[in-house]
């Protein structure tokens, strides 16, 4: 994953936040995906981040082979520490959820160093799904 060395400082209350969006599509949020709560996960994310962080749920990322899809954009303090959006796919269980939570709420991209075991859900999108999001 692309991203900065954690530097240790937390997002304040009321500071801007992170962005977390969960593709709900075609395939994200689907019977494609059986034997996940796709309701509880978003719901779960709203609740652990309420106050930290922004969460959304979109139509589709399209990165269907990667369902689900889960892209974390820096808070604007951590894109000025060189954060980029981190976009995490095949994050069906609730452990890897619950480690996503945990690095937002210790800052994010570009404030805080993920847990390692989210390098195996990382992946680079293409360009133009990126444009579409990030504009």
């Amino acid at each position: 994953m692309s991203r900065r060395r954690t530097r240790g400082v937390a997002p304040s209350t009321g500071a801007p936040q992170c962005t977390v969006t969960v593709c709900r599509g075609c395939c994200c949020g689907t019977p494609k995906v059986p034997g996940l709560d796709h309701a509880a996960q978003l719901s779960s994310l709203k609740t652990e981040l309420d106050g930290v962080a922004r969460v959304r749920a979109v139509n589709c990322l399209d990165a269907c082979e990667q369902a689900n899809v889960i892209v974390v954009q820096p808070s604007p303090a951590g894109r000025a520490a060189g954060g980029v959006p981190v976009w995490l796919g095949l994050v069906n269980d609730s452990d890897a959820t619950a480690d996503i939570a945990a690095w937002i709420r210790a800052g994010g991209p570009g404030l805080a160093e993920p847990p390692d075991v989210l390098d195996l859900y990382a992946f680079g999108p293409s360009r133009r799904v990126r444009r579409t999001l990030e504009a």
